[in-house]
């Protein structure tokens, strides 16, 4: 049985072209949620905006906001706006990283379901951006933090055992070729 992924309307060739430019374009995009970022980080928020998604309460998350002071709050602004940008680049980049892996048989089944999930990390991701966003206005209710929270524990599983599959994949498909 052929288990669909998401890029099927895309030859392998293209599948890799795309691969190869949406791999710079998602670095690129990470380097400036990471500039955005930096002027985020205080002593209630040590990872800056990580901080801010893990808070997990009102009370903590308004506290990190009043400790960025006006500039430092212009900044997550801009951080949570272009992170919609980096959700659109790093959910097709580590799909297609998964997809190919997959093609290369190694735990194909799973790499097809973690291509899938590459969707789903970037639906938590924009819920946990819409939540953030309401704090960082002003608007945040106990739910907000909550949800922000959770949405971005589950992202970040899905994305960092994507990217684990993706790179040991990669390697077990090179080393089993090479033999």
């Amino acid at each position: 049985m052929k288990l669909h992924h998401p890029y099927e309307w895309l030859s392998d060739a293209e599948q890799n072209r795309a691969f190869v430019v949406m791999l710079p374009v998602t670095l690129l995009a990470m380097a400036i949620e990471q500039v955005t970022s930096a002027p985020l980080k205080s002593d209630v928020a040590p990872s800056g905006i990580i901080s801010f998604e893990l808070a997990g309460k009102l009370s903590l998350a308004q506290e990190m906001v009043k400790s960025w002071g006006q500039l430092g709050q212009v900044y997550a602004g801009l951080n949570l706006g272009f992170d919609f940008v980096f959700i659109i680049a790093y959910v097709i980049c580590i799909g297609l990283g998964c997809v190919i892996v997959a093609r290369g048989k190694f735990l194909s089944s799973f790499g097809v379901a973690l291509a899938w999930g590459m969707f789903g990390a970037g639906l938590l991701d924009c819920i946990e951006n819409y939540n953030l966003i309401q704090i960082l206005l002003g608007f945040g209710q106990e739910a907000n933090a909550v949800l922000a929270q959770w949405c971005a524990i589950f992202k970040f599983a899905i994305v960092g055992v994507s990217i684990v599959y993706v790179l040991v994949g990669a390697v077990v498909t090179q080393v089993t070729k090479n033999k």
